[in-house]
């Protein structure tokens, strides 16, 4: 089997308020990246955090403010709270690696690439076929 490069590309974090949840964060040492991003399609408002001291491959925090109450994190909100709502992975072929899933019996929530934050494409794994965890994929 070739080997795939794969990372943790960032753990998103649903929350009420991008400035009141980065307070946390920045006091561990995390710096904004860059400017907040609005994220028309999901209905959110989007803040990534990193490491000042890391490199492209990193992990970093995404904090998720929803645009609406009818938004994915609106929804996510209110049935959970605030709170780890995806773990994404970044892959270098999100089409192939869809086509792979899906023909290995693993439940889409997205079947097509869309675009997400930052210009990337993404696609989500429903939590059914991972255990419990809502998964986003994503290529750069």
């Amino acid at each position: 089997m070739k080997e795939k490069n794969i990372s943790v590309d960032h753990i998103g974090i649903a929350t009420k308020s991008l400035d009141e949840s980065d307070i946390f964060w920045k006091m561990l040492g995390f710096v904004q990246e860059m400017d907040d991003e609005l994220v028309e399609e999901q209905g959110v408002k989007v803040r990534y955090l990193s490491s000042p001291n890391s490199d492209l491959n990193h992990t970093r925090i995404e904090l998720l403010e929803p645009t609406g109450d009818e938004t994915p994190i609106g929804r996510f909100l209110s049935k959970k709270g605030p709170g780890v709502q995806q773990i994404c992975i970044r892959v270098e072929n999100l089409k192939e690696t869809l086509e792979i899933l899906l023909n290995s019996g693993i439940e889409l929530i997205d079947k097509t690439p869309k675009k997400g934050a930052g210009g990337a494409l993404i696609a989500f794994i429903h939590p059914k076929s991972t255990g419990g965890v809502l998964v986003e994929l994503s290529q750069h």
